[in-house]
């Protein structure tokens, strides 16, 4: 007897929008800008998460299919910059793994005040890698309820840092980041403040995701766009109030060092500003601790379909290894999710052994979410010039969801986003462009140039059509 496939309801894709869009760990970097990331946040709120949602929601509905992102970057531009998106689009992946599998090690050292030795790190690292490269063989109406629990324990805890950081002021009447003016929340003409932008580029990204899940949902043409829309409203609550509790807690600077272990330090010091007993305040801490740890399980579970199917679409067409092409009873390409194991649990073993002789697992942490988000970013840019050329060499398409605007309108909404794009990854490369800023990303630099070379290469045997 043939399976009944589950289907995924509209409650389900606001929800899983919400749990792609929604990424924990990466809230608290962007608190290092200090009182100024409101500014940001309200500006790229407007100038690049809005658009870029009404885009995919264009591109997803008109041109449904499990390629997503590199389907319609080929239709405009032909297989060999689809590859290169591809490309940069599953790479990106395996590095967030094995980020949050050192941030999860990290974690788990904070809430119990111990030092992993090098055979648990790996132990419980690998254990990670292992769990979310199964889950992504499943089908996303499989995983739902995975991705369900993650967005509300998502949810609970982003919620609860920025209500006690809140109740923390109006309690205590002290701020790590006190607001004296109006021109507080402005920013400074301090290029290093730019450096932090691209992740809040990354905290938007994923819309494109929901339009691979079509084959899961009983409407996806109305579906999607509310999914969207409403996922985007409550990303951006969810957001800005935890972004809240992290100023309100730590100096910019410690928030700045990209350690996991920080999250620990700011459950610590709320609970403690509004007078929660050390005893309870300890457990709480533990519970949070497991609950963060949850949702890098629910982020993998929520992203894997997406990213396999972009890898798999890739691989047909030659832009990836052949490797990357079977698919399950379920249609889904679990090859290309056993790829990722064994490509992040690499890439966690070199970190293990690099922490075991440098003892920074910060840096770890920190080289590996920066390649991902930098990798994803760089993904991203052709989708704009591909969403112009479309809508002018493919006027007759059935559009279910249309940009609202004129030609005008619609450049701006494009390139507005793509000019966005390309200045967070140069600021997050070159920072304020100090000799001193350079030196401490060369390995990020190292990074990226084999990244490029490796894309090339790929990229080079792909025949035009």
């Amino acid at each position: 007897m043939e399976k009944t496939k589950k289907k995924f309801r509209l409650f389900d894709a606001i929800l899983g929008t919400v749990c792609l869009t929604l990424v924990c760990e990466s809230v608290m970097p962007t608190a290092a800008i200090g009182n100024t990331q409101y500014f940001w946040w309200i500006l790229l709120l407007v100038g690049f998460c809005l658009p870029y949602g009404m885009i995919t929601a264009e591109l997803g509905t008109t041109y449904p299919s499990e390629g997503g992102m590199y389907d319609w970057v080929k239709r405009a531009f032909g297989p060999k910059w689809a590859g290169r998106v591809a490309w940069n689009y599953w790479v990106n992946f395996p590095l967030w793994i094995a980020s949050l599998a050192v941030a999860l090690t990290d974690i788990v050292a904070g809430i119990f005040s111990i030092e992993l030795p090098i055979w648990a790190l790996l132990l419980i690292q690998l254990a990670y890698v292992w769990l979310v490269t199964f889950l992504g063989t499943q089908r996303i109406g499989e995983s739902k309820t995975i991705v369900n629990i993650g967005t509300a324990f998502k949810i609970i805890l982003l919620l609860g840092i920025g209500l006690l950081g809140i109740y923390s002021v109006v309690k205590t009447g002290h701020s790590a980041n006190p607001i004296t003016s109006f021109g507080d929340l402005f920013p400074s003409l301090n290029l290093g403040e730019l450096s932090f932008i691209s992740i809040i580029l990354f905290n938007f990204m994923g819309f494109e995701v929901v339009g691979t899940w079509v084959d899961d949902m009983d409407n996806p043409k109305k579906q999607i766009p509310k999914a969207l829309i409403f996922g985007g409203l409550l990303m951006a609550i969810f957001y800005i109030l935890p972004a809240t509790g992290f100023n309100i807690a730590l100096d910019p600077e410690v928030v700045a060092e990209l350690d996991p272990e920080n999250v620990v330090e700011v459950l610590v010091t709320l609970f403690s500003s509004v007078g929660i007993a050390e005893g309870l305040s300890n457990t709480l801490v533990i519970i949070a601790g497991f609950m963060f740890i949850y949702t890098f399980i629910a982020n993998i579970a929520s992203w894997s379909f997406g990213v396999n199917a972009v890898a798999k679409y890739a691989a047909d067409d030659g832009g990836l290894p052949e490797a990357f092409k079977p698919v399950n009873e379920e249609g889904v390409p679990y090859k290309a999710s056993i790829i990722n194991g064994i490509v992040a649990s690499i890439i966690v073993v070199g970190g293990v052994i690099a922490n075991y002789i440098s003892e920074d697992a910060g840096a770890n942490f920190s080289l590996f979410f920066c390649l991902s988000w930098i990798t994803l970013l760089i993904s991203y840019i052709p989708m704009f010039l591909a969403f112009l050329k479309l809508r002018k060499t493919d006027k007759d398409a059935n559009r279910p969801y249309k940009v609202p605007g004129g030609n005008f309108v619609i450049k701006v909404a494009a390139i507005v986003p793509f000019i966005i794009l390309v200045l967070g990854i140069i600021f997050t490369l070159f920072g304020d462009f100090t000799m001193e800023y350079i030196m401490d990303s060369i390995p990020l630099f190292a990074g990226v140039i084999l990244s490029f070379i490796m894309e090339e290469i790929f990229v080079s045997r792909i025949k035009k059509n």
